[in-house]
């Protein structure tokens, strides 16, 4: 397949969290990414959308979360995206574990995916998390004004694993209908990868032999979106998806993209988002992340909305040296 026949890689990944602020003090605080974007579930204006990025909140960078106070913790398990993996550079390994243990993070480190250098550890709800150093990330910057001096600071994704009780349907949709290629295998773990540059264009499925089915709850992951170029291809991949059978939503605007959604067949949710309009069409660039925004269909109703939130604190990080 040519690139505009394959996703360009991971667009945004979507998780449930419980607590929001102790969400915002993790992310932005320990892991130095930046708030991008606040503004609420659009399916549900009770619940906040968090998005965290690099400085613009890039396609390939963006952590999303929908917070649900007072939630139990979920279950990592099959039919789930149960792993998301971060790149960093080759170098910044050692000031990540320093960094871990003076904020008390348990992590591992571990060479067990095709030899790279990993960090496991979770956040506070018990998402699971990796920092894995990849030659690549040099191509990419980090955000130069958060709290992680920018030579060591996360440059997005580097790619995401599925647990699946079964390989060949979701294989086959990932390489037939998307367009990835299998790069890899290791045991029980096959890795595909669309795009080129290493940076958010992986995905790893494993087919574990004795886990149970997944429930989806505070700590684990609601769905993940791969990149299109536009609206056109996006059309265009609506139209290939249902013609192989599958449930595909219409075209919905979630304000910063455009999205179609559908599951594969290990039951894991899948969407296809649009590169733009992008994050900075309500807010300008030093703004971002710093106020409650929301869609124009819902600013009649923010006072509603401000009352029935939790109240968070959105104060800018500030770079701190280490």
């Amino acid at each position: 397949m040519s690139q505009a026949e394959s996703v360009l890689g991971i667009h945004h990944v979507t998780a449930i969290a419980s607590d929001p602020q102790r969400n915002i003090d993790f992310y932005t605080g320990v892991l130095g990414l930046r708030m991008v974007k606040v503004t609420v579930n659009f399916d549900d204006p009770t619940t906040y959308h968090l998005y965290y990025g690099d400085e613009v909140g890039h396609p390939g960078t963006i952590l999303t979360f929908f917070p649900w106070p007072g939630a139990p913790r979920g279950r990592h398990g099959t039919g789930q995206l149960t792993v998301t993996s971060f790149s960093i550079p080759e170098g910044a390994v050692d000031y990540w574990k320093r960094h871990f243990r003076e904020h008390g993070i348990t992590f591992k480190e571990t060479d067990r995916k095709f030899d790279e250098q990993v960090l496991s550890f979770a956040d506070p709800d018990g998402l699971k998390l990796e920092l894995i150093a990849s030659p690549e990330a040099g191509s990419r910057e980090a955000w130069k004004d958060g709290p992680i001096p920018v030579e060591y600071g996360v440059r997005g994704f580097r790619g995401v694993t599925l647990l699946e009780e079964g390989y060949e349907r979701t294989a086959r949709l990932l390489s037939d209908t998307l367009g990835f290629r299998q790069v890899g295998e290791d045991d029980n773990r096959f890795r595909f990868e669309a795009g080129e540059d290493g940076l958010g264009t992986f995905v790893d499925v494993v087919c574990p032999p004795t886990v149970p089915r997944g429930l989806v709850s505070a700590g684990t992951i609601h769905h993940v979106a791969w990149r299109t170029a536009d609206d056109e291809q996006q059309r265009a991949w609506r139209t290939r998806i249902a013609g192989v059978g599958l449930d595909v939503t219409p075209v919905i605007d979630r304000k910063y993209f455009h999205s179609i959604y559908f599951r594969e067949p290990g039951g894991v949710l899948f969407e296809i988002a649009t590169d733009a309009p992008g994050f900075t069409v309500d807010e300008p660039v030093q703004e971002l992340g710093s106020a409650l925004v929301l869609p124009p269909w819902l600013e009649p109703l923010r006072n509603d909305i401000q009352k029935a939130l939790p109240p968070v604190r959105l104060a800018a990080v500030v770079r701190a040296a280490e």
